[in-house]
């Protein structure tokens, strides 16, 4: 069994509120959930307007194919979701 995650720093320029950070996080984890079959949620800078911290993680038996899905993923928020600026991003397998 191999475990993969991912850290991904996310500015959100414009958000003036936490109520808006949670208007555009819930959306953006719920379709990560769907769209990679993994597991996502807000792990950091839960009191920052402007700035999150997600983590994704996955399982299987090919560590290859983890990496492979967590970097989709990332290249996935940079095209399908404008609204966040992705910083930074480093993905472990376990």
């Amino acid at each position: 069994m191999v475990i993969g995650t991912c850290r991904v720093e996310l500015h959100l320029p414009g958000n003036g509120s936490l109520k808006g950070k949670r208007g555009i996080l819930k959306p953006l984890l719920v379709q990560l959930r769907r769209e990679f079959n993994l597991a996502a949620a807000e792990v950091g800078r839960n009191d920052a307007w402007q700035s999150a911290e997600i983590g994704l993680a996955t399982v299987t038996n090919d560590s290859g194919h983890i990496h492979a899905v967590l970097e989709r993923a990332v290249r996935w928020i940079e095209t399908h979701h404008p609204e966040v600026q992705v910083v930074d991003w480093e993905i472990e397998i376990l």
